[in-house]
């Protein structure tokens, strides 16, 4: 693996390293007319330059780019069934976007620059609405330049509460990241070099959690937390281990899943996932238990203690239920989806001759990494955001997208606008058919999904590492007759 850093500490940061339902549930206003309207929850953003204290002192503060001048910007709370409006200013020097990952809005409302929106102008301004039908964990970022708006800072987290929620103490969100930090303590400014296109991306080597590198976070005996984890980062996959406790998962992407303990006692998210744990914290006061990330071999390293405080909050677990309540999907016919195959190949040790960017002749690699064709999807590397679709789709029908991933590469693949089962790796059927938006294929692997394609428009499908979308794998798939965007 192409690691920036050969071990990560919190208390010795290595810097200077810069290697490498049916339709709707989507709702307009006009269906209101004569019911009662949905509340609205109405929120700000401004995307600017900025400054955050990410590496420790003697450091400067370090400059970035942020959403009303926080990293992760702010917090966006709604409640299922709700309305969402958020104006956005872009105080950037360039065109941004604000892309909702995970939530199913309206194709017009999705962020995706020339495909469902023009881009927001420089000194511009642009209001998202949309209803969130669904309860989870999501988040916000640009799909505008996004391997380095997003590497820059430009993301926040997006949370949308149940009607009837679990019984906590604590609800508590950790957005992770990873920064690629010069010894000045500044972000190096390499962002979509080819090394880091044509391997597995800009893995940095500084680790932060809601901005900050954490070295404790405080519990109490008996309380019950629900944490919610965002992996913000361009490329970097964790793997977290929480040393002498049991975490159940209970959402992945937002969508609930039946509790269960992680296997192999690790929490792996990769980018642009989410998982939902509730974690009963039983140790005593005083302990400390530390929290790793083993994800890559030989590159473990600590990320945080949990450090229990001198109170407890009750001396036996809480005893009530933690399954979430179901969403809002429909549930795919599988007896009647119709099939598709979807390859993805390129990058170092993959194939990279695999065709130029419309797919109709052979190119050398060399011929192919100038032209800056790193990354295919059927043998196709897209060039921005507007394209042919590389499968169109029945609004309506089921279908299962039989995905083989040709490369040497973990590729985290997203679709807008949809979520899916999982419901077989390598021919084998999963255990819990879990509903995801993003699913993280390993090298060589075969992953099919399913899913009622019942949202239409144009949509994104592309990998989430932010460096292989930019090097061509990305696609558009269909959902109806054409593109939905007004």
């Amino acid at each position: 693996m192409n690691i920036a850093t050969k071990q990560l500490s919190r208390r010795s940061l290595i810097l200077g390293s810069t290697a490498s339902t049916a339709m709707l549930r989507h709702r307009s206003l006009a269906a209101y007319a004569g019911e009662l309207q949905p509340p609205v929850r109405e929120f700000s953003l401004k995307a600017a330059p900025g400054t955050a204290k990410i590496a420790p002192s003697p450091h400067p503060a370090t400059a970035v780019w942020a959403y009303n001048g926080l990293v992760p910007g702010p917090e966006i709370r709604a409640r299922q069934g709700d309305r969402v409006r958020v104006h956005v200013k872009n105080a950037l020097t360039e065109e941004t976007t604000v892309h909702w990952h995970g939530l199913r809005v309206p194709n017009s409302m999705d962020g995706v620059p020339h495909l469902t929106q023009t881009p927001i102008a420089a000194n511009g301004s642009f209001s998202y609405e949309f209803d969130v039908p669904d309860a989870g964990t999501y988040w916000y970022h640009p799909h505008q330049r996004g391997f380095e708006q997003v590497g820059r800072g430009l993301y926040g987290p997006l949370i949308v509460e149940e009607t009837n929620p679990i019984q906590v103490d604590r609800d508590v969100t950790w957005v992770f990241d990873d920064w690629r930090l010069l010894r000045n303590g500044q972000i190096s400014d390499d962002f979509g070099n080819r090394h880091d296109e044509s391997h597995n991306g800009r893995v940095g080597n500084t680790v932060t959690i809601n901005g900050r590198i954490l070295e404790e976070f405080p519990v109490y005996r008996g309380e019950r937390i629900r944490l919610r984890l965002i992996n913000a980062a361009n490329a970097r996959i964790f793997g977290l281990e929480f040393n002498g406790h049991n975490p159940q998962i209970v959402a992945l992407d937002g969508q609930p899943i039946s509790p269960h303990s992680p296997s192999d006692g690790r929490v792996v998210l990769g980018p642009a996932m989410r998982v939902d744990l509730v974690i009963d914290m039983m140790g005593n006061a005083g302990q400390r238990f530390t929290v790793t990330d083993t994800f890559y071999k030989s590159l473990e390293f600590r990320l945080l203690d949990l450090v229990y405080g001198a109170q407890s909050v009750r001396d036996l677990a809480l005893g009530t239920p933690i399954e979430l309540t179901s969403n809002t999907m429909l549930e795919p016919d599988l007896n009647a989806a119709k099939r598709h195959e979807i390859r993805f190949n390129g990058g170092m040790m993959g194939g990279m001759m695999m065709g130029d960017r419309q797919g109709d002749g052979m190119m050398s690699m060399m011929e192919t990494m100038r032209a800056g064709n790193l990354w295919f999807i059927n043998g196709i590397a897209a060039t921005g955001h507007v394209m042919d679709p590389i499968i169109k789709l029945q609004e309506g029908r089921s279908y299962i997208l039989v995905m083989q991933n040709d490369t040497a590469w973990h590729h985290p693949i997203h679709l807008h606008g949809h979520s899916f089962r999982v419901i077989s790796r390598n021919g084998n059927p999963t255990r819990y058919h879990e509903w995801q938006d993003t699913v993280l294929m390993e090298p060589r692997e075969a992953v099919e999904i399913t899913f009622v394609a019942d949202n239409p428009g144009d949509w994104m499908f592309h990998c989430h590492i932010l460096e292989h979308m930019e090097a061509g794998m990305m696609g558009v798939i269909r959902v109806g007759n054409k593109a939905t965007r007004t």
